[in-house]
């Protein structure tokens, strides 16, 4: 996600350093006008912003508060925008540490698979200072479709963004079910998804996530089955600190925990239809 959003921001006009820790896989940024740093800190800019996608909160906290981390490199008046998949209380935190350092914190996760990101087409949910906001503006205009703002809270847009991947992964999962049940009562999957999609589903989540399930073609993933799982084992951390059962949510758990003991954790995460279908016979 973070190479086609970054490409957005170059493609405006805004002078990038990157970093990641396959440098390699940043050579396309490279090509199109970026600088490619050798560390952390060697992207930073004192008193710039900082853009930051990560896989899961401990890469954030690391790359965040380690050594030669971002936040002390940041320093007085800079602004860190994480658009990562993250727990609320690790925004809450990381927003609490770059107080300290005289810098702001913007929580920003996004909507939207890899070609999303490529076309600009992502859907933002932010919360935050204003004076964050304000900033990081421009930047994200950059990347999505639109901005939806959820308050000052630090946490808030990340329980926004756990509160979306519930809903997505428990569409899949209602799709694979329904998938696997008209096929083996003899009608096309392909057909059935089709319909769906463009009558009572008429929605991008049923679309898109319909012709997958439909097609099963599970590789190249565009979000790996393991990180589904974090997002799901967050959302049932943060629906045990507020006191909110989620059956659904546990269903799911044990969905994804199912396929990552069958060595499917690189797939894409509609590979938990795979499940489904071994259930009713389908699949050897």
């Amino acid at each position: 996600m973070g190479e086609p959003m970054a490409s957005s921001v170059l493609r405006s006009g805004v002078a990038l350093t990157v970093y990641n820790r396959s440098r390699e896989r940043a050579a396309p940024l490279a090509t199109a006008g970026a600088k490619v740093a050798d560390s952390v800190a060697a992207a930073v800019t004192p008193g710039g912003v900082v853009i930051t996608m990560l896989a899961n909160d401990a890469a954030l906290l690391d790359v965040t508060l380690g050594d030669s981390g971002v936040a002390d490199r940041l320093g007085a008046g800079g602004l860190h925008i994480s658009m990562s998949t993250v727990s609320p209380e690790t925004s809450r935190h990381l927003a609490a540490e770059h107080a300290k350092r005289g810098s702001l914190w913007l929580s920003a996760p996004v909507f939207g698979r890899p070609e999303a990101a490529a076309a600009q087409k992502l859907w933002i949910c932010q919360s935050g200072a204003a004076e964050a906001k304000t900033r990081a503006k421009p930047l994200l205009e950059t990347m999505g479709q639109a901005i939806h703002d959820f308050g000052e809270e630090p946490g808030a847009a990340n329980v926004v963004k756990l509160s979306g991947n519930f809903l997505i992964l428990s569409a899949v999962e209602a799709m694979a079910e329904a998938l696997t049940l008209a096929e083996k009562s003899g009608i096309d999957r392909q057909a059935l998804a089709g319909f769906l999609g463009q009558t009572i589903f008429n929605c991008p989540i049923y679309q898109n996530y319909g012709r997958i399930l439909a097609a099963q073609t599970y590789a190249p993933a565009g979000f790996k089955l393991e990180l589904g799982m974090k997002d799901v084992r967050l959302v049932r951390d943060v629906a045990e600190s507020a006191t909110v059962p989620m059956p659904l949510a546990d269903l799911l758990h044990a969905r994804l925990l199912t396929s990552l003991a069958k060595g499917r954790g690189q797939l894409d995460w509609t590979a938990i239809e795979m499940v489904s279908a071994e259930d009713a016979g389908k699949r050897a």
